[in-house]
């Protein structure tokens, strides 16, 4: 290793971070193992529930729905909910479309006899028998937001030995928020201390916009305490989930790539979080919930609990108005302290230029701008490093294969002529992490989803269709190697040769948005090394 120039280590560093990523990629999108989790479920019964969730709580059950749909809309989102429990078993974004049949929107909820979305709440109070399996009558079979209306509501009752329950949904224009009002009137004889619960129900599958993302797809729990803990399908499975379990802030949700699901409770309202199987055949399906305790209601009396069901993309303004910490559902991985502000600057970017091809355009001409003093000065180190090859070559004829001696004898020459071999490291050590915030970005940003650039670039989060960009990148980082110094060893020099080809084929796979900020970056690297290298060559090397 002692043979190889910093700059070849380098790359080598660059190329494993790539590695690393593609093997992320690799184990987001493993399927999910099944035989552990009827391993789990022989274990703990029929059902299939492991010990994860809290006193109270909803009982595991068959998620199959016996009631009638209802539907409830305004102008961003379609729900249909179901007269049994209110389950919502379906929602549709209507500002989004599929990224495999772009006639069709995007179900973020669904419930069919292949797949399983659903939000469900009650309470649950045993004897009261008044939560997700409970039949409901319906104000309206249908509503939907007319032009001149700001909101829309419909209301779901049930009744039980003296105790009646009203879900009160509304949907106001714009929003993907649904109000979740519950209404509780006793005429029973006696006192009631109700329960609520809410919780999110889904199966295992990964529905990704994309085979080459690395996105997390499962239960997540936020507090103070915890913050933003993400909790696996597979832990769940195991019974070896990590999270603080009370609290009296927080949230749960359902994350996919660019979407979200998530009930929100008052804050300072003290609540137990639960996670479990809630059923393994024909298809494993899990719940992330939360259970709160209302004050107690006297014979006679009512109660009532406000709660918000957020069911859309993964907008950070949006979220961080939503709930603290629910703007954390954009998953930026370990460089989230990067990403966020390289998207907030993008925005900034976004809202003159209008364009988000454009935009990283204009972004990575800027960064250039940035570290113009930096880089120039590492350029400078490579230039005259270049300029020093002739007298590099004479030494390599002269000690032949005495690699101990042509290393003294270069390393004396690098010290007369004062120039750092390492120094042209500096540029990618630079920009690497900033080159792995925007990977997040891009793959994570639900503003990049379909956002075209130009001519075959219609969709920025997704692979170059034509390979087009990355074929640029290939010959643009081939000039770039030819204008840096060649290293002294051979099999060094062939391998930085191959970077260019190794480099491109990998970025056939990732998003053309990432690949187009590389070719920019290189394309404005390319003028700036150029002109220094002409400037430094010129001068004459000392005899």
């Amino acid at each position: 290793m002692k043979n190889f120039s910093p700059r070849t280590l380098l790359w080598l560093v660059f190329a494993g971070s790539l590695l690393l990523l593609w093997n992320n990629w690799q184990l987001q999108h493993a399927p999910v193992p099944t035989s552990p989790m009827a391993q789990v479920a022989a274990a703990n019964g029929a059902t299939g529930a492991v010990s994860t969730s809290v006193a109270g709580a909803p009982a595991a059950d068959s998620v199959q729905l016996k009631g009638q749909p209802l539907i409830l809309e305004n102008d961003v989102l379609r729900l249909k909910l179901n007269t049994e429990g209110g389950v919502i078993q379906f929602a549709e974004l209507m500002k989004f479309k599929n990224s495999s049949d772009k006639s069709l929107n995007v179900l973020l909820l669904n419930s069919d006899a292949h797949s399983l979305y659903v939000t469900r709440s009650g309470l649950a109070n045993p004897e009261l028998n008044l939560n997700h399996k409970t039949m409901f009558t319906a104000s309206a079979p249908e509503t939907v937001m007319k032009d001149g209306q700001d909101a829309v509501s419909v209301t779901l009752t049930a009744q039980n030995n003296g105790v009646t329950l009203r879900k009160i949904y509304t949907l106001k224009r714009g929003s993907y928020s649904v109000d979740v009002k519950h209404e509780i009137d006793n005429d029973s004889a006696v006192a009631i201390a109700p329960r609520v619960y809410l919780d999110i129900v889904r199966d295992a599958s990964q529905i990704g916009d994309s085979q080459f993302y690395s996105t997390y797809t499962g239960p997540v729990v936020y507090n103070d305490e915890d913050k933003f803990k993400k909790v696996a399908f597979e832990e769940i499975a195991k019974g070896k989930v990590n999270y603080t379990p009370k609290a009296n802030n927080g949230w749960v949700g359902m994350v996919q790539h660019y979407f979200v699901s998530s009930w929100v409770i008052p804050q300072n309202m003290e609540r137990d979080f639960y996670t479990r199987i809630e059923q393994t055949a024909p298809f494993a399906a899990y719940s992330v919930g939360e259970i709160t305790n209302l004050p107690s209601i006297a014979p006679a009396a009512k109660g009532s609990f406000d709660a918000q069901l957020y069911v859309g993309p993964q907008d950070q303004k949006t979220l961080a108005t939503v709930a603290p910490g629910l703007d954390l559902a954009v998953d930026y991985g370990w460089l989230t302290i990067i990403a966020k502000p390289v998207h907030w600057f993008m925005g900034i970017l976004h809202s003159f230029i209008g364009n988000w091809g454009w935009t990283i355009i204009a972004l990575t001409i800027l960064m250039k701008l940035a570290f113009f003093p930096l880089t120039a000065a590492s350029y400078k180190s490579m230039a005259k490093m270049k300029a020093l090859a002739p007298k590099l070559k004479v030494l390599q004829e002269d000690y032949g294969d005495d690699k101990l001696k042509l290393n003294q004898a270069t390393m004396e020459l690098y010290k007369s002529e004062k120039v750092n071999p390492a120094g042209g490291c500096l540029p990618m050590l630079v920009q690497m992490p900033i080159f792995i915030a925007l990977y997040y970005v891009l793959q994570a940003a639900v503003e990049m989803r379909g956002a075209p650039w130009m001519g075959w670039i219609k969709d920025l989060s997704a692979p170059d269709p034509l390979w087009i960009l990355p074929v640029i990148y290939m010959v643009t980082m081939f000039i770039q190697t030819k204008l840096n110094p060649t290293p002294a060893d051979p099999m060094q020099a062939r391998m930085m040769l191959m970077m260019p080809l190794i480099f491109g084929v990998t970025f056939f796979f990732f998003p053309s948005g990432l690949v187009l900020y590389w070719v920019v970056s290189n394309i404005f690297s390319i003028g700036q090394q150029w002109y220094i290298n002409k400037h430094i060559t010129n001068k004459p090397v000392k005899a």
